[in-house]
C-alpha cells in the first residue's frame, strides 16, 4: 500500500484525552479548508474520531502517519485568543487540552448540528392570475381555492405550516398550485433565539451621578487606550453599576469592538435581559444552561459569524467567540456560580475572563457588592483598579437594618417559631400599604429532616451521606445529592423500628409559605426554589408574576438574592441567617456576609425608603453586624487578618484533590498513597492537610475523600499531580479530580 501525496500534515487534538498532538496528512483537496481550530474527522486506533487542527506544517514528527479522514466544519470553530486561552487553562487546571476544548464549544456545534430551515410559500404568478385561477377551481377544488385566498390576504408570504393551518388544508393543494407555478416553495433558515418573541421598550442612557461618572471615565479611558485593564467596580446594591456596563458597552461598539457581560446563573432572568435589549435591542445574544440543543446552535453560530457584538452569558459563555472582543464585565463576581467544580476543567469564569481580557488587551469590570476577598486584595494591591460607589443612584436610599435575637423570640412564643413578631408586624403593614415584601431561607423543601426520638436517627438517602428533605406537596422525602425518593415517608424507623417515634425537624421554604398564609390569611404569595421552577420558563414567569403585582410576598432560596428590581419591595426579612456561618469552612463568613447583603439589596430600590429584618440565633456575630451595618471594609479588614495568620487564600493557592469510588478502603488507600507521593515531591514548597472524608462522605453510593495542599505555585502542583498519575497508575475504579483554587474546602 503506498502512502497518499500530502500537501502538508495538521497536528490534530483529539477528542479522547490523550495529552499531545497527533499528526495526519492533508490532501491536496483538502489543505484550502483547513485553518487551526478546524473540526475533523481522523482514525485514531481503527475508529473514528473527532479533532481540531492545532497547527498545519510541511513535515509530519512522525514516519507513518494517516489522511485527515474528512472535514467537518466549514471554518475555524476555535478563534486564535481562544486557542491561547485554551493552552493556558489546560496548563493552570492541569488539564488535557481535549477536554478545555470540549467545554469552549457547545455539544450541538461539535456534533454537527443543523440550522432550522422551514417551507416558505411565496406566490409564483401575479395577484390577477392568482384570483382569474381561484374562480375557475372554486367549485371543482375548493381547497386549492382556500389556499388561494389565503395567500392574496398576505404581502410577502406565509410558512407552510401557517398557510396549511390558516386554509385549514393538507399539503396536497399546496403541492399541486406550486406545480402549476401558482405558488413557489422555497427553504428559509429559522432562528431559534430565545429572544424573539419577547417584548421590551427602548431606552435612553441616563445622566450619571458623580460617583458613576467618575467610574465611567477611568473605563472609558481603559477602552480608548486599548490596553488591558482590570478594574474592581465596588457599588453598594442599586448603585447603578448596571448603568456603568451599558454605558461601556456603547463605547465598545462605537469602537468596533465586542463585549462580553458574565452574570450568574440565577440572575440571568428577563428583567437582565430586557435591560440591555432596550439599550441595544437586536444585537444581542444570550447564552445559558436552559436553552435547547437548537437556541444553543443558532445563537453561537450568531456570534461566530459577528451577527451578535454583545453577548449575555452564564458561565461558560466566557468562551464565546465573540469577534474583536473589547469589553468583558463579571456582574457579581464573588457568585459561586462561576465556578467549575464538578468537572475537569474546575475553571473560574472570573479568573478565565481576566485572561482572556489580557490575551485581546481589552478592559475588563468585576462588578459586585459584596466583593471576594481576592478581588478586593488584587485592587488594594494595585493588580485591578478600584472604583468605588458608596450611594444609591437616582432617589433611593439605603435600607434599615434590624437584628432580631431569636433565642428570645423563642422564649416569648414557649417554642420555637418561624417568625419574630416584628417580622410578622412589618409584613402586614407593607400588605396593607400596597407594598411588597421578599423572605429568604437557603433551604427549600417542607421540612429538612424526619427523624426518630427512640433513636435519633434521621431518615437517610440509601446511596448517600445525607438526610431525606420532606416536600409536603408532593408527600415524598427526597435526596437533593442524587434524586432518590421515598413516597410515602415512612411510618415507621427504619433503624429501630419504632412506630410511636418518628418526628419532623428543620424548615424549609415550603412550610415557610404555609406557617405565612396560616398568620396572614389574605396574604398573597408567589414562592421561588428549585421546586417551583423546574420547567423551562417558570423562573421568569414566577417574577414577572410577581413585578406586576400578583403577590405581596415573594418567598426563595438563592434564586432571589441577586439580579432583581422591584420598586414595590419595601421589607426584606432574612429568616435564618445563621446557616452558611456554622459550615467548616474558611469562606463560611465571606459566603454569609454576601448572603445578607445581597439579599437586603432587594429592598428600597424605588422612592420608598426600604427596611430589613435579619432574624439570628448568634446576634453579636461580627459577621452579622458587618452586614447590617453595610461595612464591607471593616469585614474585609478583619477577614483578611485571619486569613493572613493561617496562610489562606489570597495569601496562598490552594488545590483540592478529590477521590471517589464504591470501595470505601480502596478510595481511602489510593488518597494516602497520592498524599505520600506528593508529599515527597512537594515537601519544602507545599503544605499538605491530611486526607479526609468530603462534607458528603457518601455520594451516588460513591466514597468521598480528599486531599487539601495549600502552595505558592499551583504549576509546581500539577507538574507533581501528573508525575503521580503517571508512576502509581492509579486504580481505574477510584475517580479522581484536581480543583485549583476550589471555593469550598468542605464539600
Amino acid at each position: 500500500m503506498t502512502t497518499p501525496p500530502f500537501a502538508a500534515y495538521a497536528s490534530v487534538i483529539t477528542d479522547l484525552s490523550i495529552d499531545k498532538l497527533l499528526d495526519y496528512g492533508v490532501l491536496p483537496e483538502q489543505l484550502p479548508q483547513l485553518f487551526p481550530g478546524t473540526r475533523v474527522e481522523v482514525s485514531l486506533r481503527g475508529r473514528a474520531c473527532g479533532g481540531y487542527v492545532h497547527s498545519i506544517k510541511t513535515e509530519a514528527s512522525f514516519p507513518r502517519v494517516q489522511p485527515i479522514s474528512r472535514i467537518l466544519s466549514e471554518q475555524s470553530l476555535i478563534t486564535k485568543d481562544l486557542f491561547e486561552l485554551a493552552l493556558w487553562m489546560s496548563k493552570y487546571y492541569c488539564t488535557p487540552l481535549s477536554s478545555v476544548l470540549q467545554i469552549m464549544v457547545p455539544s450541538s456545534v461539535r456534533k454537527d448540528g443543523k440550522h432550522k430551515e422551514q417551507l416558505f410559500v411565496m406566490r409564483g404568478k401575479t395577484r390577477e392570475a392568482l384570483i382569474d385561477h381561484c374562480k375557475k377551481i372554486r367549485e371543482k377544488h375548493p381547497a386549492q381555492a382556500d389556499v388561494l385566498d389565503t395567500m392574496l390576504k398576505v404581502t410577502k408570504g406565509l410558512l407552510l405550516s401557517e398557510l396549511m393551518e390558516e386554509a385549514s388544508v393538507s399539503r396536497s393543494p399546496i403541492d399541486t398550485l406550486a406545480k402549476q407555478g401558482y405558488l413557489r416553495l422555497d427553504n428559509i433558515r429559522i432562528d431559534r433565539s430565545p429572544l424573539i418573541d419577547e417584548e421590551y421598550f427602548i431606552s435612553k442612557p441616563k445622566t450619571l451621578n458623580p460617583e458613576q461618572q467618575t467610574a465611567f471615565d477611568s473605563i472609558q479611558n481603559a477602552l480608548q487606550e486599548k490596553s488591558f485593564q482590570t478594574f474592581l467596580l465596588h457599588g453598594v446594591t442599586g448603585s447603578g453599576k448596571t448603568e456603568i456596563y451599558l454605558q461601556a458597552i456603547k463605547t465598545a461598539l462605537d469602537q468596533g469592538r465586542g463585549s462580553l457581560m458574565l452574570v450568574p446563573e440565577i440572575s440571568l432572568t428577563a428583567q437582565t435581559i430586557d435591560r440591555f435589549r432596550s439599550r441595544f435591542e437586536n444585537q444581542i445574544a444570550i447564552l445559558h444552561h436552559r436553552l435547547s440543543q437548537g437556541e444553543r446552535f443558532d445563537e453561537w453560530h450568531k456570534i461566530h459569524r459577528g451577527e451578535a457584538k454583545i453577548v449575555i452569558g452564564a458561565r461558560s459563555a466566557v468562551f464565546s467567540p465573540i469577534q474583536n472582543l473589547g469589553l468583558i464585565i463579571v456582574d457579581e463576581e464573588h457568585e459561586a456560580s462561576y465556578k467549575q467544580s464538578e468537572g475537569s476543567p474546575c475553571y473560574h469564569a472570573r479568573d478565565v475572563a481576566v485572561m482572556r481580557g489580557k490575551l485581546n488587551s481589552g478592559t475588563v469590570i468585576l462588578g459586585t457588592a459584596t466583593p471576594s476577598l481576592e478581588s478586593y486584595y488584587n485592587a488594594s494591591t494595585g493588580k485591578y483598579t478600584l472604583c468605588t460607589l458608596k450611594n444609591r443612584a437616582a432617589e433611593a436610599q439605603m435600607p434599615r437594618y434590624t437584628i432580631v435575637d431569636m433565642n428570645r423570640e423563642f422564649e416569648k412564643a414557649k417554642r420555637s417559631t418561624l417568625f419574630s413578631e416584628q417580622l410578622i408586624s412589618s409584613i402586614a403593614k407593607r400588605q396593607e400599604s400596597g407594598e411588597q415584601t421578599i423572605l429568604f431561607l437557603n433551604r427549600r423543601g417542607y421540612h429538612s429532616t424526619l427523624f426518630c426520638k427512640g433513636c435519633n436517627n434521621p431518615v437517610r438517602c440509601k446511596h448517600c451521606d445525607i438526610s431525606l428533605t420532606f416536600h409536603l406537596g408532593e408527600n415524598t422525602l427526597a435526596c437533593h445529592l442524587c434524586g432518590f425518593s421515598m413516597n410515602p415517608p415512612p411510618s415507621c424507623c427504619p433503624t429501630c423500628k419504632s412506630h410511636e417515634t418518628m418526628k419532623y425537624r428543620g424548615v424549609g421554604t415550603e412550610l415557610v409559605e404555609k406557617a405565612l398564609h396560616a398568620i396572614l390569611p389574605n396574604i398573597r404569595s408567589i414562592r421561588v426554589d428549585a421546586d417551583t421552577t423546574k420547567h423551562k420558563g417558570s423562573h421568569n414567569l414566577l417574577l414577572r408574576q410577581f413585578g406586576s403585582g400578583k403577590a405581596d410576598v415573594l418567598i426563595g432560596t438563592q434564586m432571589i438574592a441577586k439580579g432583581l428590581h422591584f420598586p414595590e419591595v419595601t421589607l426584606v426579612g432574612i429568616l435564618n441567617s445563621d446557616t452558611a456561618l456554622n459550615i467548616p469552612d474558611f469562606r463560611a463568613s465571606e459566603t454569609a456576609f454576601q448572603i445578607i447583603t445581597q439579599v437586603a439589596g432587594r429592598t428600597g430600590r424605588g422612592t420608598t425608603p426600604g427596611e430589613v429584618i435579619i432574624q439570628t440565633c448568634m446576634p453579636d456575630n461580627p459577621t452579622i453586624a458587618f452586614a447590617a451595618a453595610q461595612n464591607y471594609e471593616a469585614f474585609y479588614n478583619s477577614e483578611i487578618e485571619s486569613r493572613k495568620l493561617f496562610g489562606y487564600p489570597p495569601f496562598s493557592s490552594l488545590v483540592k484533590i478529590s477521590f471517589s469510588g464504591k470501595d470505601l478502603r480502596q478510595t481511602r488507600q489510593t488518597a494516602e498513597a497520592v498524599r505520600e507521593h506528593l508529599s515527597a515531591s512537594l515537601a519544602n514548597t507545599c503544605h499538605l492537610h491530611p486526607i479526609v472524608p468530603s462534607g458528603h462522605a457518601k455520594v451516588k453510593d460513591h466514597y468521598q475523600f480528599q486531599l487539601l495542599l495549600r502552595t505558592r505555585s499551583i504549576y509546581q502542583v500539577c507538574e507533581a499531580w501528573q508525575n503521580t498519575k503517571a508512576t502509581l497508575k492509579l486504580p481505574r475504579a477510584v475517580h479522581t479530580l484536581l480543583d485549583v483554587n476550589p471555593l469550598s474546602t468542605y464539600f
